[in-house]
């Protein structure tokens, strides 16, 4: 480690920091899964002439958890903002941080996406100010064989809609609940122990599956999307009743390798099973393996946070500048890169580049352009809310408190303070 990062142990009252890096990682995921959906046979508002299931399998290593996991941090870092902010000052907070950034997003981030995708599936022939004038005025005649497109949409920042309601809800929650909550934080962080850290939430997502996921599949729509709520509210609630119970992060670290190898063997047996699909499983059978399937699933979803945070747990338990950079840059990346990946995309198909060399360089220029943005971004007063970022001055503030962790930090080793040791091994 060098002289910018400082080891800390997990207490109740310092931050998660492996979760901020495993957040920043999950984020980074978010450009090459995106990438790769343009190259897939699954639904995405642009696809590349080399379309095809080729990846898909690799895809699959992410698409149960990636989402989730995400879902899961927010709510950890949800309760530690209730730790310092009423229940009503969180709602208006999260209301300020995340609704100026999804309106601005639906204006001037998102549109450009649903034109491109008019243009390449509907032929569409009009100017992108003519598009705009339609966009605005909620225009539903763009169709296809899949059905029509909505406007205005959020597309990809459906993320910050959901995570906003979950927000709200549990501020809510806490508003009803007060002392309470706390309360049932110690209990279930006592109670989730063991083999129930894994088997507890299992049964729910995979009750969740089993009961929703056929009669309301995946939407993004907010309203009746009743599968994903369930299931994303499920871990954001999750995350924010465990977030200070470090006895339940370290019982993960120590399961790191099981939930790896559950992770992957789950994995393994949902792409030999998409692989036979049902027109080979007998009529009356078809509904026990569907059922079977979903529960693997489930699994593979769980066991898969569950090696991320243990390993990120048991490596990533620390402070540095790279962090708090990152921390920051990571929103407003995730904000702009869809809309990079289909323009680049639409405008490199008629250069029919080698997919895999198309695809590298697709994730390569929407990684840097997207920071470079955000380096135009950070630096501007009237930009930054508009990309979910705090005011220049509360910003300097973190950075200075965050500085002053690390001081006393540094501190406590000179000094001979007791601190948790440096692990070793993986």
């Amino acid at each position: 480690m060098d002289q910018h990062t400082t080891p800390l142990s997990p207490t109740p009252a310092s931050r998660l920091y492996f979760l901020d890096w495993v957040r920043i990682f999950a984020f980074m995921l978010l450009i090459v899964y995106h990438t790769g959906m343009y190259y897939v046979t699954w639904g995405f508002h642009i696809k590349s002439d080399f379309a095809s299931d080729a990846i898909e399998p690799l895809m699959m290593l992410s698409s149960p958890w990636r989402l989730s996991l995400l879902f899961m941090i927010s709510g950890v870092a949800s309760a530690f903002m209730l730790k310092k902010l009423s229940a009503s000052q969180f709602m208006r907070q999260r209301s300020s941080r995340l609704l100026i950034p999804l309106l601005f997003g639906m204006l001037v981030i998102v549109p450009p996406q649903s034109y491109f995708e008019v243009v390449e599936k509907v032929a569409y022939q009009g100017s992108y100010l003519d598009f705009m004038q339609l966009y605005l005025k909620g225009y539903h005649g763009f169709c296809d064989k899949d059905g029509c497109l909505r406007l205005p949409t959020w597309n990809h920042l459906w993320f910050v809609v959901y995570l906003w309601t979950y927000s709200i809800l549990l501020g809510a929650l806490m508003l009803s609940l007060g002392k309470r909550f706390d309360a049932i934080s110690e209990f279930l962080g006592r109670w989730l122990s063991g083999w129930k850290i894994i088997l507890i939430p299992l049964a729910i997502l995979a009750l969740e599956r089993i009961t929703l996921f056929s009669q309301f599949p995946s939407t993004h729509a907010l309203v009746n999307d009743w599968y994903n709520h369930a299931n994303y509210f499920v871990v954001y609630l999750l995350g924010a009743l465990m977030a200070t119970q470090t006895k339940f992060w370290a019982s993960v670290d120590q399961q790191r390798w099981i939930n790896l190898g559950l992770a992957l063997s789950c994995w393994s047996l949902l792409i030999v099973y998409y692989a036979i699909g049902d027109k080979i499983i007998p009529a009356a059978q078809i509904e026990f393996w569907r059922h079977l399937q979903r529960v693997v699933y489930a699994l593979c979803q769980w066991s898969a946070i569950l090696a991320v945070c243990g390993f990120a747990h048991r490596h990533l338990q620390f402070d540095s500048s790279k962090r708090r950079y990152l921390t920051e840059a990571v929103f407003p990346v995730y904000i702009l890169h869809q809309t990079l990946i289909i323009a680049m995309a639409h405008f490199f198909k008629p250069a029919k580049l080698n997919p895999v060399l198309e695809g590298m360089i697709l994730i390569t220029l929407t990684i840097t352009l997207s920071f470079g943005l955000f380096e135009i971004v950070r630096r501007i007063a009237v930009l930054r809310p508009l990309f979910g970022l705090a005011k220049i001055k509360q910003a300097q503030s973190q950075v200075q408190d965050a500085n002053q962790a690390v001081s006393h930090s540094d501190q406590a080793a000179v000094l001979n303070l007791p601190r948790v040791p440096d692990r070793q091994g993986v």
